[in-house]
C-alpha cells in the first residue's frame, strides 16, 4: 500500500522489532483487519473511484477506526459510517476520533505495533 494513499494521520515510522514479536501477537487481528483493508484499497476502491461524499474516504475511514479503536470497535465504527453514507448525506469532513489512550505506533504502510522501549 502506497503512504501516498493514506491519510498522514494513518501512517507513521514506527517498525516492528524481531525482539518485540510477541508483544505484537495482542495486535494481530488489528493487523489483519488491516491488511485486508489495504488489499481493497488496492483493488476494488480504485474501480469505483473518487466518489465519496465524505472526508477521508469511507475505506481510508476504516483503515484509521481500525487503527485507533481495533478490529472490532473499529468495524462497528466504519459500520456505522457506511450507514450515514448514502445520496441524501451532507457529506464533508468525519475524521475517526483518536483513542484517547492510543499507546501504539504505526509503520510507514499503517500497521500498528508496539511502542518503542526507549
Amino acid at each position: 500500500m502506497s503512504v501516498s494513499t493514506l491519510p498522514v494521520s494513518s501512517v507513521g515510522d514506527g517498525a516492528l522489532v524481531a525482539s518485540e514479536v510477541m508483544r505484537g501477537l495482542p495486535l494481530l487481528p488489528r493487523n489483519v483487519v488491516l491488511a485486508a483493508l489495504h488489499g481493497y484499497r488496492a483493488t476494488i476502491s480504485h474501480v469505483y473511484g473518487d466518489v465519496c461524499k465524505y472526508y477521508p474516504s469511507c475505506s481510508a475511514y476504516a483503515v484509521g477506526a481500525v487503527q485507533q479503536h481495533g478490529a472490532v470497535k473499529g468495524a462497528a465504527l466504519t459500520a456505522a459510517r457506511l450507514a450515514r453514507c448514502h445520496p441524501w448525506a451532507q457529506g464533508g469532513i468525519d475524521d475517526v476520533k483518536p483513542h484517547a489512550h492510543f499507546r501504539h505506533e504505526l509503520t510507514p504502510h499503517g500497521f500498528v505495533v508496539p511502542p518503542r522501549k526507549d
